[in-house]
């Protein structure tokens, strides 16, 4: 066998001397440390069978053609004028209470963050008059699985228009892997303590539910637009 330091085996496989040293310190053999292709171990490198094929995500979203995702997102409103019941397409997002998520664990890949809804025009032309939905908000992402408190509402509710706890990751990881992100939410719910109202889990799952027919009758709606 081969013998070398961390600074040899980083020139001789082109494999970072940070991403090596930090696999060690992570428990990784020294031959997985030194063997593993960089972003080798992120998601959308799993594999998945179907049909008799054996691909990695990205390998599946590739051959299927698969560009751009629609996401649609359970979120408290933050603002008075946008009640439940409302549609909203968000354009950027704050993520501070997390910071971001990504496919690449092991190495810096750092990229420029964003949402491309390049199908929102479409959507929102379409979908109206039956459904209005109002663009260009600010998605506020809180750590779940709890609601928020009435004094942490009171300060993120002048960072954007709603709160929620997935989309600014999923944004995130959409662009990372190459798929544009585009933002749909319905507001299922005032933000604890807006407008004089108080979170119960059980009142939230109701209005949920309430919502449901619009949820369903939407994505009917999407089939139809993309056929």
């Amino acid at each position: 066998g081969v013998t070398l330091n961390i600074a040899g085996w980083a020139e001789r496989t082109g494999i970072s001397k940070a991403t090596i040293a930090k696999r060690l310190r992570e428990g990784w053999s020294e031959r997985e440390a030194v063997t593993t292709p960089v972003g080798a171990t992120g998601l959308m490198n799993v594999e998945v069978t179907h049909g008799g094929q054996t691909k990695t995500l990205r390998e599946w979203a590739a051959d299927l053609g698969y560009k751009d995702v629609v996401s649609l997102n359970s979120v408290g409103s933050l603002k008075p004028e946008l009640p439940p019941g409302t549609f909203v397409s968000c354009s950027d997002y704050v993520g501070l209470q997390q910071g971001p998520a990504t496919f690449f664990d092991t190495e810096l890949r750092g990229g420029a963050p964003g949402i491309a809804n390049n199908l929102m025009p479409r959507l929102i032309a379409q979908l109206a008059p039956e459904f209005k939905i109002h663009p260009g908000k600010v998605y506020v992402q809180m750590r779940g699985p709890r609601f928020e408190t009435k004094a942490e509402i009171r300060i993120v509710q002048h960072w954007g228009d709603v709160v929620g706890m997935t989309a600014a990751h999923e944004a995130d990881l959409c662009t990372e892997a190459g798929l544009n992100y585009n933002s749909l939410a319905l507001i299922d719910n005032y933000a604890n303590g807006l407008e004089g109202t108080e979170i119960d889990f059980v009142k939230f799952k109701d209005l949920v539910k309430d919502n449901q027919a619009k949820v369903n009758r939407l994505f009917a709606r999407m089939l139809e637009i993309f056929g």
